[in-house]
């Protein structure tokens, strides 16, 4: 059978076969929506397996797990509290993000959202994925990063997730990428203490010594520690507070280091260890108020009460 006649029986097969989204069979590659959200949507939002997801505010479980968020690293620098406690802090921007995927249990076999942040042109990205943003009808992103929730803490399409999904005074996990080092020796990429700096020591004063044993097992074992590639892997910091946000800038201050440099990706999400209360995180996610102003909202800041301060900047 020629090519032609495969093409079309594969053609008469998919014609043939049960009731399907009328997607255009031909398109050509546009700026427009590949799926007319008026037309596919459901009330609130769907994922287009039958579910219905609304945005609305909820009751946070034990067991539940709410989406993360996506931040840029701006430096760091140092706050006072109201105790004269220096405090170092490293400021995140939480840079327009957005709910731009949601996955479920039926379709993709695991609840989860896909969060966008930033803005990109069409220009600098590939064709298939300016048509993943233009079928999921959200504007073109940056960066992209899936978290996994819960059920419960599903969101429509198109929800903006802004700093005051955290609260200050909780504890979060901050993934990000280290600074590249380079090829490192010993000493400074594991911490050793070289060899004696004189005593008849000559050109091995920085060298690690030895790596084996004698003839048995006559070899270097695996992931033993030897200069190398330094940095540049993933790294989460865990545990780290939430000093203060400010809404109208969408920046946060956390005590302390997060992986990267200066205007990398960090990955924020609630700490595993240090769980937050449930009771104060608004879930799965906050809304504003209709009508509130973003730019008239004061900081909000940490509450530390009767802790002592030395104990809290530790």
């Amino acid at each position: 059978m020629s090519a032609a006649s495969r093409g079309l029986v594969a053609r008469l097969r998919f014609l043939s076969s049960g009731p399907r989204v009328p997607f255009p069979l031909h398109r050509s590659f546009s700026v427009e929506s590949l799926v007319d959200a008026g037309e596919y949507s459901l009330a609130g939002g769907g994922c287009g397996d039958g579910r219905v997801i609304e945005a609305k505010p909820g009751v946070m479980a034990p067991n539940s797990r709410r989406t993360g968020a996506i931040a840029v690293k701006c430096g760091m620098t140092a706050l006072w509290d109201k105790w004269g406690a220096r405090i170092p802090i490293t400021v995140l921007w939480l840079d327009d993000n957005t709910v731009s995927q949601v996955k479920t249990v039926e379709k993709e076999g695991i609840f989860a959202l896909q969060i966008g942040a930033g803005q990109k042109k069409e220009k600098h990205l590939t064709k298939p994925e300016v048509g993943h943003f233009r079928a999921q009808g959200v504007p073109l992103k940056r960066k992209l990063k899936e978290f996994p929730v819960t059920e419960d803490a599903l969101l429509p399409v198109g929800t903006s997730i802004t700093v005051r999904h955290f609260v200050p005074g909780q504890f979060v996990d901050v993934t990000g990428i280290t600074k590249g080092k380079g090829f490192q020796g010993g000493m400074k990429r594991w911490g050793f203490s070289g060899m004696p700096a004189s005593h008849g020591a000559s050109l091995s004063h920085r060298s690690i010594g030895s790596t084996g044993q004698r003839d048995a097992p006559g070899k270097v074992f695996k992931g033993k520690k030897m200069p190398g590639h330094m940095g540049d892997k993933q790294c989460t910091v865990k545990n780290v507070w939430v000093y203060k946000i400010d809404p109208a800038r969408n920046l946060m201050w956390v005590k302390g280091q997060v992986p990267g440099a200066e205007g990398n990706f960090v990955f924020i999400k609630d700490a595993v260890y240090k769980k937050p209360d449930v009771s104060l995180l608004p879930f799965p996610t906050h809304f504003a108020p209709e009508g509130e102003e973003t730019s008239d909202l004061e900081p909000l800041v940490a509450d530390l009460g009767d802790v002592d301060p030395f104990m809290a900047a530790d």
